[in-house]
């Protein structure tokens, strides 16, 4: 099943409350949270006291993006906030299989997530413990950049070692994805698309629906 997650950095905060419900009213199941730290990553977005005061006003499942360092010291400040799924960088866990299962006994889902140049072998000995791997198509930070090309290989290549491993995994890829290119990305393997600029630019109601016309055709071609 294709999942939209629209990501609230791209979201006008003067007015995100209504905004998320319009999101919420277009049939969208995920939102998407990216926090950074300005350490990991060069920019600082927000942290708890903004998804927890959106939590109270939304049934979306939160999908958190931890692109912070030592995630492992936050995640059940998370979880209290409201987080369903935390999504952590390989890049940033000192021990990776350690926070993914801290990750599973709060009795959230837990994901991994790689940078452009981060290989796939960091998933060799964990794959089978996470519920999903987020493919970063752009260099996390900053919204609006271009996608990066080669990451339609590396979707592919993860499709193909998640299967081998028997794994049941959701691919999530974020950066650069647009209705014109969301396409690509599908048929490489993804099934979570974020995009942030692409829905919260103009008519949100109406970009979803630009997204989901794309991926009913993929779906039917794919029957």
């Amino acid at each position: 099943m294709i999942k939209l997650a629209p990501s609230i950095l791209a979201a006008d905060f003067n007015v995100l409350g209504k905004q998320i419900k319009t999101v919420e009213e277009a049939g969208v199941p995920y939102l998407h949270i990216d926090v950074m730290d300005g350490n990991f990553v060069p920019n600082i977005s927000f942290g708890i006291p903004v998804i927890s005061s959106i939590r109270e006003k939304s049934n979306l499942i939160f999908d958190v993006h931890l692109m912070v360092n030592e995630p492992e010291r936050l995640l059940e400040d998370f979880k209290k906030a409201g987080a369903d799924i935390i999504t952590v960088h390989a890049e940033a866990c000192t021990h990776l299989h350690n926070t993914i299962h801290k990750i599973k006994k709060l009795g959230l889902k837990a994901g991994v997530s790689l940078n452009p140049a981060t290989g796939l072998n960091v998933l060799d000995y964990i794959i089978n413990d996470i519920d999903m791997v987020l493919i970063m198509s752009v260099n996390p930070g900053f919204g609006g950049q271009a996608f990066i090309p080669s990451s339609l290989d590396k979707i592919r290549d993860l499709k193909e070692k998640a299967q081998k491993a028997g794994a049941n995994i959701d691919i999530e890829v974020d950066g650069g994805i647009t209705p014109d290119n969301v396409a690509d990305v599908l048929e490489a393997g993804a099934n979570v698309i974020v995009s942030g600029t692409s829905i919260f630019e103009g008519d949100i109601a109406a970009n979803i629906n630009r997204y989901y016309e794309v991926f009913r055709k993929f779906e039917q071609q794919h029957k």
